[in-house]
């Protein structure tokens, strides 16, 4: 049997007893533990995300799934990518076991079906040059692992985001990224430090994945969307510093124009 490091007691006990002060030092010492175990996968990563590139820049998608918290963070990648990147909402795609009604409220045993990812799947016409993550922090949720399966079989890139080692998920990806962060705070309350992890992953995959697609210029968003005050500020203040005008010219052109680059283009930078 796989070990099972997410299961395994908490260090401290008898937490009903301890103070707030002590409740919140204890968390945030685990929580720093995190970034080491993430760093570990960094050679995997690497090569998983050179080849996410490669079969994206001839068409390919980008399909995480998940149940839980695992799904809900994938979904919530997914989600922020078209407004920060510029990119179409069906490029990079998130799916919970249960569907969107879960990322509120769990559905009972969704994450149980062996079948129910790639029947999610199915509605998008995956193809061999799409892209299957499956993120699981026990590695052991058959919904992931089926969905791993067949994606394999039917030739998708696959990786695995989990945090046990030599787990059944990471087992069926060609790319497993395997953070052990140890056990949690809370026995087996795998949304804190597994949850961390996997979140910090799924930033550093899709990030990669965008600047090398070309969505960021020099350390700038230049494709986001400008869909509220706050973004055509910090648009209007990418403009200015790039072009070095002042704030109102930078104002007006990134309205006129609808985002930074096609700006920054119209003024030749």
């Amino acid at each position: 049997m796989e070990n099972r490091v997410t299961e395994q007691s908490s260090a401290y006990d008898n937490l009903q007893d301890m103070s707030i002060h002590d409740i919140l030092t204890g968390i945030n010492h685990e929580d720093s533990l995190v970034p080491a175990a993430v760093a570990k996968v960094i050679p995997v990563m690497e090569q998983l995300v050179e080849r996410i590139v490669e079969r994206m820049k001839q068409g390919g998608r980008m399909f995480y799934i998940g149940a839980g918290t695992s799904g809900r963070l994938g979904v919530t990648d997914a989600s922020e990518l078209p407004p920060t990147y510029g990119v179409p909402f069906d490029l990079v795609i998130g799916l919970i076991a249960g569907g969107d009604g879960a990322l509120r409220k769990a559905v009972e045993r969704a994450e149980d079906d062996l079948e129910g990812a790639w029947r999610d799947l199915a509605p998008y016409h995956p193809t061999a040059k799409d892209t299957l993550i499956g993120i699981a922090a026990s590695g052991t949720t058959p919904y992931v692992v089926g969905g791993l399966r067949e994606a394999r079989k039917q030739g998708l890139l696959t990786g695995a985001i989990t945090c046990n080692p030599a787990s059944p998920v990471a087992r069926e990806a060609e790319y497993a990224l395997e953070a052990v962060v140890g056990p949690e705070f809370v026995t087996g309350s795998t949304r804190m430090k597994a949850g961390t992890a996997q979140k910090l992953m799924l930033n550093m995959i899709s990030t990669s994945v965008m600047i090398k697609l070309g969505r960021v210029e020099g350390n700038r968003m230049v494709n986001m969307q400008i869909t509220n005050n706050k973004l055509v500020g910090r648009g209007t203040r990418m403009i200015a510093e790039a072009a070095g005008i002042g704030e109102e010219e930078a104002r007006e052109l990134l309205l006129k124009w609808g985002s930074v680059k096609k700006a920054l283009e119209q003024l030749g930078k």
